[in-house]
């Protein structure tokens, strides 16, 4: 019961906190939190923690727990250095393209589209972050795989709480688009088609939106 109760707890804050319902920095006082919930401190504390491997929030020694402010900045950085990196494979992809590489990456996206059209948040941006990251594996690159994992991992919390469901939708017509030019072998229009995605979803990124609220239990509610 206790482990389905954190669950609980964690998916209520997750929700409130990519909505937009809590802001970064707000404080998540543990007993307002155990008052809203009705439970313990011990169950707060246990989502406070899985919270925190997630990047969400953040402890700090004697201070508490805190919703995470991104780095935007940052983030700006990384889609620069994606988009160096991104457009040469999606060029170098085109050269060694078969039906089986195509085939993988068509299902990657049409998992992509049913997350979507899902209510999960977090997957759905754990698979369209994934797609960049299968397009390197199916290319047999471990090295580019994984430095394009670790970038995509530095940037997922900006774009978990920043990006719309209807850019994540966009998103995933675009990785549709990239693979028929794969397919295609029309380099050009890959390479393209990659830089244009990328520059959608850094621009898409509603940095600015503002919807504060310091009262937990009308955040959560």
């Amino acid at each position: 019961m206790d482990s389905t109760t954190t669950r609980s707890i964690v998916d209520a804050l997750t929700k409130a906190i990519v909505e937009h319902r809590l802001q970064p920095g707000s404080k998540l006082a543990e007993q307002k939190l155990a008052d809203h919930f009705g439970v313990s401190r011990t169950l707060v504390r246990q989502a406070l923690f899985q919270l925190s491997q997630n990047r969400l929030i953040r402890l700090e020694p004697a201070r508490g727990a805190f919703v995470a402010a991104p780095a935007v900045d940052e983030a700006r950085q990384v889609f620069s250095v994606r988009r160096m990196l991104e457009a040469s494979m999606a060029r170098e992809f085109c050269r060694t393209v078969t039906p089986g590489k195509i085939k993988s990456l068509r299902e990657h996206v049409a998992l992509e589209k049913a997350a979507v059209a899902g209510e999960d948040i977090s997957d759905r941006t754990e698979l369209l972050g994934d797609f960049h990251v299968r397009m390197a594996e199916l290319m047999g690159n471990t090295v580019l795989a994984q430095i394009l994992g670790e970038l995509i991992s530095r940037c997922a919390l900006i774009t978990l709480m920043y990006q719309t469901a209807s850019a994540a939708e966009h998103s995933n017509d675009e990785h549709a688009d990239i693979v028929k030019a794969l397919a295609a072998r029309d380099e050009e229009r890959a390479v393209r088609l990659m830089t244009e995605h990328l520059e959608h979803v850094e621009a898409q990124l509603t940095f600015d939106r503002k919807i504060p609220t310091n009262d937990i239990s009308l955040a959560l509610s």
